[in-house]
């Protein structure tokens, strides 16, 4: 804050039917210390007048696009202090650009960007203008999660074995977004969403809050994306195993009897066990101790193969034989 003066805030999205743009709002202004001042609230003009109508915002400010927010606020003697982006995915890496561009901070919803390579692309700008990015995950503020942030932190749990994190949504249960929903619409749209789907919607709160709560990083990451709803584009299910910074070597075989598939950890896998891994074809492996495993997902983990989810021969004993040499494996 500038003396005791308001940090003003410009928004980029959130117009009409928006869902996060108005919690954004709430939330920024909760402490009194922000308020909502200009915005591009829509890609349609009138749209967005309507929603700084809404915002009581001044009818000048309630800007038709936000390039045209940014060139005029930037000439203002009252300009924004910074730019709150709450649009659909796609937009996230060009509005920070020019908000950074124009010499504005910038606050983001989740993701920040659509895809890794404009991930790497915002790093460098962010970096070179010098100016504050923050990306928001709301659930970092609920009391019960930052009390258990705090519970692990003190260490009262001893060492973190194991995390377990869900999060179930049902909305999406039926391709509503055939009916043109607006919040469906667009999440299951590879063109406005990017690659992922329910991955990058609420699997990024879930790996987030297994980092967050745990005070521990993710190092290796193997998922499975699924699309239940069928036709569906991007994927509305997802399983995750991840591998965190506190465990030195991974020691592990999980196995899910009667659905013939394993999980399977080890130090040095072969190069055979890694081809047929990543060619998801059968293949014997020559791992001491390994049978055979019909293709996979690797699990990844400082660059290196570590491990494999893998379907089995069918049949709940041959897990058990998988399970069984990947225990030998590691010792």
């Amino acid at each position: 804050m500038t003396g005791q003066r308001k940090l003003r805030m410009g928004m980029v999205g959130g117009g009409p039917g928006a869902f996060i743009g108005p919690v954004h709002r709430i939330a920024a202004e909760l402490d009194g210390k922000i308020e909502l001042v200009a915005g591009a609230f829509s890609q349609s003009a009138e749209r967005s007048r309507q929603a700084g109508e809404a915002y009581k915002i001044e009818p000048e400010r309630a800007y038709g696009d936000y390039k045209s927010m940014l060139e005029s606020e930037r000439k203002r003697q009252d300009p924004i202090d910074f730019v709150a982006i709450v649009t659909p995915n796609h937009l996230h890496l060009p509005v920070a650009l020019a908000a950074l561009t124009a010499g504005f901070p910038v606050m983001s919803d989740k993701p920040a960007t659509a895809t890794y390579q404009e991930a790497l692309e915002l790093e460098k700008a962010v970096a070179k203008s010098g100016l504050p990015y923050g990306l928001t995950h709301t659930y970092a503020g609920y009391a019960l999660v930052r009390e258990a942030r705090a519970i692990c932190a003190s260490g009262a749990l001893g060492k973190i074995r194991k995390v377990a994190v869900e999060y179930l949504q049902g909305w999406l249960a039926n391709p509503i977004e055939a009916t043109g929903q607006k919040q469906a619409s667009w999440r299951s749209d590879p063109a406005q969403s990017g690659l992922g789907g329910c991955i990058g919607d609420i699997g990024v709160h879930a790996f987030h809050l297994t980092e967050y709560v745990t005070g521990l990083n993710v190092i290796g990451v193997s998922a499975s994306l699924l699309s239940v709803v069928e036709g569906r584009k991007l994927d509305d299910d997802c399983t995750a195993l991840v591998r965190m910074d506190n465990a030195a070597v991974p020691a592990g075989v999980e196995i899910a009897p009667g659905k013939a598939r394993t999980a399977a950890l080890f130090r040095r896998p072969s190069g055979a066990l890694e081809d047929a891994i990543n060619g998801n074809r059968p293949a014997a492996a020559t791992a001491r101790g390994f049978v055979l495993m019909r293709g996979g997902l690797p699990l990844v983990a400082d660059g290196q193969v570590v491990g494999a989810i893998g379907v089995s021969a069918d049949t709940p004993q041959h897990d058990e034989d998988i399970a069984k040499a990947g225990v030998a494996a590691l010792k």
